[in-house]
């Protein structure tokens, strides 16, 4: 739900770059790879295409180890893959296994296969892809479970696959966690109209206030367009979206400059999934997890707020379950402080992980 922003925020150094940031780009660029080389006798790196739900899907495992705990990734977006942030979250290797997957719409995927080539395509869909790639992972790696991190849109699909698929999973953790609740909560629409009235943005606050906090009502144009507001009304998310995101993706050693405009190319065209997530009532769909239950929010989230997450929270049963907020953190939390979360990985939920996994006497 976020594409138009990224998309509008990279259009001046995609457009036409100067010969020397292109060659700064290049510095850069080579410089992360060789970072992101992993050249432990015991580690993992490979890549590919994998024929899930009918159709061709990018999946990579990374690790430092094979012994690790593995993490499947749940990306944002929707379709925006997390390939380009490997550089800010290299530490994380050396610690996890991590098994990044473009979902259907998003990234590799997205070029392989085309617009017309993505199939079904709705969260049910995605849910399916999910669990097939989890069987795909466990058996290529050996491992009877999987640790499963979402991140923004993709705790859409987290939340469920944890519900419904305890067995597969060793625990759940969400950052920018949505918490989408049959339309009941409206504050984080009311803050971005208090924003937009103390900065004096009357033509913004025109457009936001004829919307109105129905998001049901909303259509994709109009998700786009909030999800603008609302980041760059603020200005950490603002910066997080420039700093973090956009140079994520300028530097990013795996994308040419054809390569992401594709990228954004797969997020334009995942917007569509909006309209059907925002029916979703969490409570609804079920606050009883039979895994451990972790929530890393950003304290300053815009987008995804710390407060529904937190009430969600409160009211979720589970074995383990913990609640953390990220300071000096919007969205994208875990990529603007990567060195914090994986903090919290490493001191919260790895823990529980080798409880779990000790043989029992």
């Amino acid at each position: 739900m976020i594409g138009t922003i990224i998309t509008a925020t990279a259009a001046t150094a995609l457009a036409a770059p100067a010969a020397g940031l292109l060659g700064y780009r290049q510095f850069k660029r080579a410089a992360h790879a060789k970072r992101l080389r992993i050249t432990a006798p015991e580690g993992i790196d490979e890549s590919g295409f994998v024929r899930i739900g009918g159709i061709d899907q990018w999946i990579s495992v990374r690790g430092d180890n094979r012994r690790n705990p593995v993490i499947l990734e749940l990306h944002g977006g929707p379709g925006a893959a997390n390939h380009v942030f490997l550089p800010r979250t290299r530490a994380w290797e050396r610690h996890f296994t991590i098994v990044r997957w473009d979902m259907r719409g998003a990234g590799r995927t997205f070029v392989r296969n085309g617009a017309e080539g993505q199939g079904d395509f709705t969260l049910d869909r995605l849910h399916r892809d999910a669990v097939e790639v989890t069987g795909h992972v466990r058996t290529r790696l050996g491992v009877p479970k999987v640790l499963l991190v979402a991140n923004s849109f993709g705790t859409v699909l987290g939340l469920r696959l944890a519900r419904s698929h305890p067995e597969l999973y060793s625990a759940y953790v969400g950052t920018d966690q949505n918490i989408a609740g049959g339309g009941r909560d409206t504050s984080a629409y009311e803050a971005l109209l208090e924003r937009l009235r103390r900065t004096g943005k009357r033509k913004e606050l025109a457009r936001a206030t004829e919307m109105g906090a129905d998001r049901a009502a909303w259509t994709t144009p109009q998700w786009s367009m909030y999800n603008k507001l609302v980041i760059t009304s603020d200005p950490l998310s603002y910066d997080t979206m420039k700093t973090v995101v956009v140079r994520s993706l300028w530097f990013s050693p795996q994308h040419t400059l054809r390569g992401l405009g594709a990228y954004m190319k797969g997020m334009t065209f995942s917007e569509r999934l909006a309209p059907e997530a925002v029916t979703i009532d969490e409570w609804h769909e079920g606050t009883s997890f039979a895994l451990p239950f972790f929530v890393f929010q950003g304290a300053r989230d815009v987008l995804t707020p710390p407060g529904p997450a937190r009430r969600f929270f409160d009211d979720v049963d589970a074995p383990v379950k913990d609640f953390a907020l990220i300071p000096d953190a919007s969205h994208f939390a875990s990529f603007r402080h990567p060195g914090a979360f994986l903090d919290l990985m490493l001191t919260k939920v790895r823990p529980v992980l080798d409880h779990s996994s000790a043989p029992r006497p």
